[in-house]
């Protein structure tokens, strides 16, 4: 006997992976604790994190938001202002250091910047530059807004029996001035940018371990059993500052996230990783999840994430009456944006790219 004569069929290739129709390819995930339909959940990290919030609510789960938007609002303000997208209302988080910071400012272990971000007679919010699309009347508003917030995560934190976290990326901007890492690139959705204080950072595999770790301890110091599940979004850059190809770009950022995910997830018995990220890019799917574009994901791969998650929490090892599968993979190219006028708006394109800060980056493209 050697070890893999004991192994089932779904640890090898061609049983679990290149004979079954793409519909049949289950068992990806086998869930390290159960997540019941009475546990407080919560959401934060990428645009692609916002589908599993939304999944949870209609699924009928406790999912949390720390943040309820004031009456009177409209469906459409309540979403150009960030309320019910992620448990809390920071915006986009694409970065293990960015979460370690939320965490940090939240239950004070550290101060926020109090740099603001004065346009047009507004005030915007470098920590969040897209949450308030037109800013607020005065810099005491806004830090009242903020500390709104923070109060929220620390009071979600301290109730919450899960977190479910997606990272989307590497790739951040620095300020040299206080070391406040930046959600997007200062002088691309509000702000100027300065090359003097703003520098680029792509984190190391070593880095994002350390920011994810101190953010999860962060978050324990105040609830000890908290449990984390972990995913990293399918959603490629849009653009990388390295000036290197955008697909090795994306591959680095992602593959270090991976890592990351997988090796907390195999040191600690409270956090899981969900694989998202493979099944969206996996090579059976051959891509046919994405839009046009090959970077927003189509409500039928969503579905079919989401379908893959639940039926593993309920335990079925089937998926009788899954999403529909992905369409044709032939696709038109992409058509070339409009000629930029000026800086792009907050809402750079239709579909997830609505709620992806680095989308705007696209902008840029001289072609």
């Amino acid at each position: 006997m050697n070890p893999y004569q004991s192994l089932p069929p779904r640890s090898f290739w061609r049983t679990a992976v290149a004979e079954p129709a793409w519909a049949d390819i289950d068992g990806l995930w086998t869930p390290k604790f159960a997540i019941g339909q009475d546990d407080v959940l919560l959401t934060a990290g990428s645009c692609f994190a916002r589908h599993i919030g939304r999944a949870l609510r209609d699924r009928g789960m406790n999912w949390r938001d720390t943040e309820l938007a004031p009456p009177g609002l409209t469906p459409e303000q309540r979403r150009d202002r960030h309320f019910g997208v992620f448990s809390f209302r920071t915006g986009n988080i694409y970065t293990a250091a960015v979460l370690r910071q939320w965490f940090a400012w939240a239950l004070g272990t550290e101060e926020p910047p109090q740099e603001v971000w004065h346009e047009d007679g507004r005030f915007h919010d470098p920590c969040r530059p897209s949450v308030e699309p037109a800013g607020y009347a005065s810099a005491e508003e806004l830090f009242a807004a903020r500390a709104t917030t923070l109060a929220a995560i620390r009071r979600g934190l301290g109730e919450a029996d899960c977190l479910v976290f997606t990272l989307g990326l590497t790739e951040a901007w620095r300020d040299r001035d206080g070391g406040t890492v930046h959600p997007v690139c200062p002088g691309t959705v509000r702000g100027t940018f300065d090359a003097g204080r703003h520098v680029f950072h792509n984190f190391a595999y070593d880095e994002v371990l350390r920011d994810l770790t101190a953010a999860l301890e962060l978050a324990r110091s105040v609830n000890p059993g908290l449990k984390v599940l972990l995913t990293v979004s399918p959603v490629p850059l849009t653009a990388t500052a390295t000036g290197g190809h955008a697909l090795t770009a994306t591959t680095y950022s992602k593959s270090v996230l991976r890592a990351v995910a997988g090796r907390l997830a195999a040191e600690d018995e409270h956090v899981d990783y969900f694989p998202s990220y493979e099944i969206v890019t996996g090579v059976p799917f051959r891509g046919a999840f994405f839009e046009p574009n090959l970077r927003t994901v189509t409500p039928e791969g969503v579905a079919f994430v989401m379908d893959r998650f639940f039926g593993a929490l309920d335990g079925r090892q089937d998926t009788a009456g899954a999403a529909a599968g992905p369409p044709e993979t032939g696709r038109p190219a992409a058509q070339p944006t409009a000629e930029p006028t000026d800086r792009p708006t907050a809402q750079p394109t239709a579909g997830e790219d609505f709620w992806c800060d680095d989308a705007v980056l696209d902008y840029y493209n001289p072609r």
